[in-house]
């Protein structure tokens, strides 16, 4: 915790009495399994929140007569809001490894295990002088955590360290066609992202790229419609992305064009492990 910290309550908030069935049977799920337990007299409280669990996409006309991709409620999360805790908490500030780094690190090996945690942060234990910060208020009592819950500021940083979100690879696949030039600027800022695991993703990106030019009329073309699906189908399955053999010889491929250049350095290898 920070220094200067002030232990905070805040209460809990009217809730929708149609939820409160469904906070309940989380609650006692929860206690259930033996990841809360009761308590009352401390310096920490944190109210309880629902959010709408969203599905799928919709196609809804607005009074321009646009049409919106809109995301489809399926249900609700409860989840906590842990934003005065967090404020006081003292931040990991944890570096992020390079895939390629990660990679080359574990190259030269003959066994690897892969392990996946079930319910990913509650396989992490909290310290029990400090379970009463986790806390939470619900219209039935006061609980405190076993284990890490979400919503804690440092809780992706302690558990997944680096890993690629499935609930966003999802949203990539299920997009539909970008009918705005504020769409397609942010649709190649998120793939840019990953643009070097994606081999010619100036050339690939090039028609789209120029609805982005001043003065060009938006027309998000069939050819625009075939670049848009190509670079799902790159951001949605993986590459293979295999450590340097540094016995092997490198090979350097070259290409340019009148508006890109670039170049890719890699080797022909049949074993990947």
């Amino acid at each position: 915790m920070e220094e200067d910290f002030e232990p905070g309550v805040q209460h809990q908030q009217r809730i929708n009495p149609k939820i409160h069935d469904f906070i309940k049977n989380e609650v006692l799920k929860l206690l259930d399994a033996g990841l809360i337990y009761p308590i009352s007299n401390t310096p920490w409280v944190s109210p309880v929140h629902y959010v709408p669990k969203k599905g799928g996409f919709t196609i809804v006309e607005n009074e321009g007569n646009e049409l919106i991709p809109t995301r489809l409620v399926t249900g609700w999360h409860v989840c906590i809001d842990y934003r005065k805790l967090n404020e006081a908490t003292r931040k990991d500030h944890l570096p992020l490894p390079f895939m390629d780094q990660m990679l080359e690190r574990l190259a030269r090996n003959q066994y690897y295990c892969f392990l996946d945690g079930f319910s990913g942060y509650f396989q992490i234990p909290i310290d029990p002088k400090d379970q009463e910060k986790t806390i939470f208020t619900c219209p039935y009592r006061t609980f405190a955590y076993r284990r890490m819950p979400f919503g804690l500021c440092n809780a992706s940083g302690t558990f997944q360290r680096i890993e690629v979100d499935k609930a966003k690879v999802e949203v990539i696949a299920k997009l539909p066609h970008l009918t705005t030039v504020k769409g397609i600027r942010s649709f190649l800022g998120h793939a840019g992202f990953y643009r070097r695991f994606i081999q010619d993703f100036s050339k690939i990106a090039r028609p789209m790229t120029r609805l982005l030019e001043k003065d060009i009329p938006f027309l998000f073309s069939i050819e625009c419609v075939e670049v848009f699906q190509t670079l799902k189908r790159k951001l949605i399955k993986a590459p293979i992305l295999i450590a340097p053999d540094w016995d092997m010889p490198f090979e350097l491929m070259c290409d340019a064009s009148d508006f890109a250049i670039g170049a890719v350095m890699g080797q022909r290898q049949e074993k990947h492990f």
